[in-house]
C-alpha cells in the first residue's frame, strides 16, 4: 500500500491535520522524530482511516505515491529548515514539500526559491481554525506554483473547511503568498479580540456591568451585524463560571496576553511596505503592554488618573457595540490594504473577494461581514481604494461615527484605555481629513535636511533656502 500524502511532524495540528487527511479517504504516512508520537495518534485514532507507520525520513519517502507529497508541521523556524535538509536529498524532481506550519513568508519564499533549484515544489500553507479546525475542516491558504496546486489543491480543498458547500482553499499566489495571507489574517485576530477586550472592559468597568450579563448582550450581538466566531465565543467565555471559586472565569485569569510572534510580524512587515496598520500595530502593543507587570504593579500606586465623573448615556451598550463593529471594520480595512501593498511589492496577483471567501468559515476571523467584503472587490473595475469606501462600508461606518465618538471620549474621560478603538477612529479620520499636519511635517524635513517638499499650486519639486534668505528654489527630484 502506497500513501498519497506523508506528514512529519504529529503534535496535535500535524496529528489532526493527518487525521482529517484519512477521514477524507487519503492513505497518509505517518512520521515523527519521536515514534513515540506516531504509536500514539495509531493507538488512539488508527480508526480514522488508512495510514502507515514509518520510522524515518526515508522510509515515508519510500512509502509515497509519486509525486511524492510531504507535508511538514513542526516549529516554525530552524526546526523546518532542519527537516528540509534532511528530506530534500530523498526526493526526486516534481516532488511537493509543504510547510503548514506559521512560518514567516520571507522564510518561505527564500525556501521556495532554493527547492525550485533542484526541481522540487515548495509549498507553504497558511493553515487557520486551530486545533478543532486541523481535524474538522480548517481555512487553508496555500502558496507556492501554480502547477503544485494542481496536484495539491484537491486534496486540501477537500479537507478543507465548507462555506455553502464552497471549499475554504484556493489557491492564493507564487512563493509566500499564502503565508503571508495567514500572517495578516492573525494580524486582523490580534486587533478583533482586542477591541472585543475593551467593549468588555468598557461594559464592565464604565458601566459597572458583570460578565455573566455581558454573555448575554455578545450573544445578542452575535445575531446581528457582529455575527462572528469570536463574538460566539466572547459570550461562552464571560459566561464561565470558575469552579474553583465560583466566580466568573474572567476574574480568576491573570491578565498578561501571550502571543507567539504572527501580530508582530504583521506589524513589521506593514511598516516596510509603508501600509498604516494602526489598529493592528496598537493590538500587538495593548498585549504586550499588559505582560509589563513590574511596571504596571508599580505604576498602579504611583501615577495618577485624574478621571472624570461621566453620566453614561442610556445608550452606552448600543454606542459600544456601534464603536466595535466600526473598529472592527477598519481591521479589516488594514489588512486588505496590507495585502493590496504586498502584491504590489512581491507581484501576487491577490484575489481579494477570493481571500475573503476562504476566511468564511474554519478560521478564527470568520465573520458574516465577509460576504459583503467579497462582493465589494468582486468586480475588478469596481473595486475600492479601501474598504471603508465601499458603498455597502461608507453607510455602516458613518452611522457607527456619533457613538463611535461618544465611546472613546467616554474612556479617555473615565481613564480606561481603548488603543484599538482610539487609533481605528484616528485612521478613520485621517482618511477622510481634506488636510493632515504632514504638510507641517515636510516643512520641518526640508528645514533640517533639505528633504524637500510638493506645492499645491504647481508641479515640481521644491526646497527653502532656509539658512539663507528663505527664498524657494526648484530642487532635481531624485525618486
Amino acid at each position: 500500500m502506497s500513501a498519497q500524502i506523508g506528514v512529519t511532524g504529529l503534535a496535535v495540528m500535524g496529528a489532526n491535520l493527518a487525521r482529517n487527511l484519512a477521514r477524507n479517504g487519503y492513505t497518509v504516512a505517518l512520521h515523527n522524530r519521536s515514534i513515540e508520537k506516531t504509536d500514539t495518534l495509531l493507538e488512539k485514532h488508527g480508526g480514522d482511516g488508512d495510514f502507515i507507520r514509518t520510522e524515518t525520513l526515508q522510509e515515508l519517502v519510500d512509502s509515497l505515491e509519486k509525486p511524492r507529497r510531504v507535508l511538514i508541521m513542526v516549529k516554525a523556524g530552524k526546526p523546518v529548515d532542519s527537516v528540509i535538509d534532511q528530506l530534500t536529498p530523498l526526493l526526486e524532481p516534481g516532488d511537493i514539500v509543504i510547510d503548514g506550519g506559521n512560518s514567516h513568508y520571507e522564510d518561505t519564499r527564500r525556501r521556495e526559491a532554493a527547492l525550485s533549484q533542484q526541481d522540487l515544489h515548495f509549498v507553504g500553507v497558511g493553515v487557520s481554525g486551530g486545533e478543532e479546525g486541523a481535524l474538522l475542516g480548517p481555512s487553508i491558504m496555500p502558496g507556492g506554483s501554480r502547477e503544485s496546486y494542481d496536484s495539491l489543491g484537491p486534496m486540501l480543498e477537500k479537507i478543507s473547511a465548507k462555506y455553502n458547500g464552497e471549499p475554504c482553499c484556493r489557491w492564493i499566489g507564487t512563493d509566500g503568498a499564502g503565508h503571508f495571507v495567514k500572517m495578516v489574517h492573525n494580524g486582523i485576530e490580534y486587533a478583533d479580540m482586542q477591541v472585543i477586550g475593551e467593549a468588555f472592559d468598557l461594559l464592565r468597568s464604565g458601566a459597572g456591568i458583570e460578565p455573566a450579563e455581558q454573555a448575554k448582550i455578545f450573544t445578542d450581538w452575535n445575531s446581528g451585524t457582529l455575527s462572528s466566531f469570536l463574538i460566539e465565543i466572547t459570550a461562552e467565555v464571560l459566561g464561565h463560571v470558575d469552579g474553583r471559586t465560583g466566580k466568573p472565569f474572567v476574574d480568576v485569569v491573570v491578565d498578561s496576553a501571550g502571543q507567539k510572534g504572527t501580530g508582530r510580524w504583521t506589524v513589521v512587515s506593514a511598516l516596510e511596505l509603508g501600509s498604516p496598520t494602526s489598529g493592528i500595530a496598537e493590538s500587538v502593543f495593548a498585549r504586550a503592554l499588559s505582560s509589563q507587570k513590574d511596571q504596571r504593579v508599580p505604576a498602579q500606586e504611583m501615577l495618577q488618573g485624574h478621571e472624570a465623573a461621566v453620566e453614561l448615556p442610556e445608550s452606552f451598550v448600543e454606542d459600544v457595540r456601534l464603536a466595535l463593529y466600526a473598529s472592527k471594520l477598519v481591521s479589516y480595512a488594514q489588512g486588505i490594504d496590507m495585502l493590496t501593498a504586498a502584491a504590489k511589492e512581491y507581484g501576487w496577483d491577490l484575489k481579494l473577494d477570493e481571500i475573503a471567501s476562504l476566511w468564511r468559515a474554519g478560521c478564527i476571523i470568520r465573520a458574516e461581514l465577509l460576504d459583503d467584503i467579497m462582493k465589494a472587490y468582486a468586480v475588478a473595475d469596481e473595486r475600492p481604494a479601501n474598504l471603508l469606501l465601499a458603498p455597502a462600508f461608507t453607510e455602516a461606518i458613518a452611522g457607527a461615527v456619533p457613538a463611535w465618538r461618544r465611546v472613546v471620549s467616554t474612556a479617555v474621560q473615565l481613564g480606561i484605555p481603548v488603543p484599538v478603538f482610539s487609533a481605528s477612529l484616528a485612521y478613520y479620520d485621517g482618511l477622510r481629513r481634506p488636510r493632515l499636519p504632514a504638510a507641517l511635517t515636510q516643512g520641518l524635513r526640508d528645514l533640517f535636511g533639505a528633504h524637500t517638499y510638493n506645492r499645491v499650486d504647481t508641479e515640481g519639486t521644491f526646497h527653502t533656502l532656509w539658512g539663507e534668505d528663505k527664498s524657494e528654489i526648484e530642487a532635481v527630484d531624485t525618486h
